[in-house]
């Protein structure tokens, strides 16, 4: 099932799911299920969007917190279909806000900044349900360059990752320096990718889908010649409009050069562990299986993750070759257990040492939030706990961190919510 198409046939039911519920559903595994706490549980609302720096706790938690101690407390609202949220490593503290018809605002606890940041609506194909304006990433040297970076579908079904410029007033983009750095055509107009992140090595790094329809019918994803249902791997301080990394697994050829791992169907939110470097991708399944994949810090590239010859972990449509490596997921979930489409989160490192180094990870359908913890055992370390968190309600289109390493989500509504604890 693609992501968003089936928004229309369950609008009435995830509104009405919004309200309190006093049980939480099964868990990814076995694991037993925390009492959930509702979205719009009461709270304090934080006074800024910037939350108290940082404690240096260890590595990662030693079992997963009672959830009923915190709550997803509002902390923005009004935005239009918000698809990212996204923070600027210039220390000021500001929260930017992709919208999915093609503008980036400024968030403000006040109410919805009252001009955006940028709008390119002009350029967006945002006219499909997974269309539009879908991620954005800053420079790590931002705050001296002003470079930042965006991934949209043009109106020419392109594919296109873009750089721009911060203007002269750092509330507002230089629309006008935008340079096309990727563009890529869009055979069906849906998995789109769509997200970016700079890892620890300064790359930037690219999730694109496989192009859409179902069954992936052009076998993009595991044609490694195609940049469709991959991660991409850029230097963007090379050349222009960027150069290829020297241990990108086609550097030399057998591949497109861009290309870091393959073998994804949609990869809809990555990031990277801001503590291990670890990288964490949720891939959007086709109608039974949604999937959450690792590659660990340090790993080489050329990572197959299996799809189309595998949805998850399970075997889907045709045999790979007997020499293929294929790398299951570290955690999935079926439909039957409550969900239809993953939306990949962020590895929590904020203030609260008691959710450190749980990867926080969610469901667009069903608004459930789960968490993933690495087993205890440091002579283990490869086990995955589990666990439902949170039955939120809301459509979850993404996920957020900022740089103090509180994690966030944004519902398809307008809403964003902050992981807080209650008083």
């Amino acid at each position: 099932m693609d992501r968003f198409t089936i928004l229309v046939a369950l609008e009435a039911a995830l509104l009405a799911a919004c309200s309190p519920v006093g049980t939480p559903m099964p868990t990814a595994t076995p694991s037993p299920a925390a009492t959930q706490t509702p979205l719009n549980s009461p709270g304090p609302i934080p006074p800024t969007l910037a939350p108290s720096a940082a404690a240096a706790p260890s590595i990662q938690a030693a079992s997963f917190p009672d959830v009923q101690a915190y709550t997803w407390a509002l902390v923005a609202s009004g935005y239009d279909s918000p698809v990212d949220i996204q923070f600027p490593p210039d220390g000021s503290g500001r929260m930017f806000i992709v919208e999915q018809p093609g503008r980036i605002r400024i968030a403000s606890t006040s109410g919805r900044a009252q001009g955006p940041f940028m709008d390119i609506t002009d350029r967006v194909n945002s006219g499909g349900n997974e269309q539009g304006l879908l991620g954005l990433a800053f420079h790590p040297q931002y705050a001296e360059n002003g470079l930042f970076f965006v991934n949209y579908t043009d109106r020419h079904n392109h594919n296109v990752i873009a750089r721009f410029q911060v203007s002269a007033d750092p509330a507002f983009a230089d629309a006008a320096s935008e340079t096309i750095m990727v563009s890529v055509d869009d055979p069906f107009g849906n998995h789109n990718g769509g997200v970016l992140a700079f890892g620890p090595d300064g790359y930037l790094y690219a999730g694109l889908g496989d192009g859409g329809s179902a069954n992936d019918p052009l076998g993009n994803g595991q044609n490694t010649s195609s940049l469709l249902g991959k991660i991409l791997r850029l230097d963007v301080d090379v050349a222009e409009p960027y150069g290829i990394p020297v241990d990108n697994p086609f550097s030399s050829g057998g591949g497109s050069p861009e290309v870091w791992a393959y073998g994804l169907r949609n990869p809809w939110r990555m990031s990277f562990d801001a503590a291990t470097g670890d990288l964490f991708i949720g891939d959007v399944g086709q109608g039974t299986w949604e999937e959450v994949d690792v590659l660990p810090a340090g790993a080489p590239g050329g990572v197959n993750f299996g799809w189309d010859y595998r949805e998850g972990a399970h075997a889907f449509e045709g045999s790979p070759p007997a020499d293929a490596r294929l790398v299951d997921p570290i955690a999935e979930y079926s439909h039957s257990e409550g969900g239809c489409s993953i939306t990949g989160g962020y590895v929590y490192r904020g203030s609260m040492p008691e959710w450190n180094g749980i990867y926080l990870y969610g469901d667009f359908c069903t608004g459930f939030v789960w968490g993933l913890l690495r087993d205890g055992d440091e002579a283990v370390r490869q086990e995955w706990q589990s666990r439902l968190l949170y039955e939120t309600g809301a459509n979850i289109t993404s996920f957020g961190q900022d740089t103090e390493g509180a994690v966030y989500l944004a519902d398809r509504a307008g809403g964003i919510y902050r992981l807080h604890a209650l008083p």
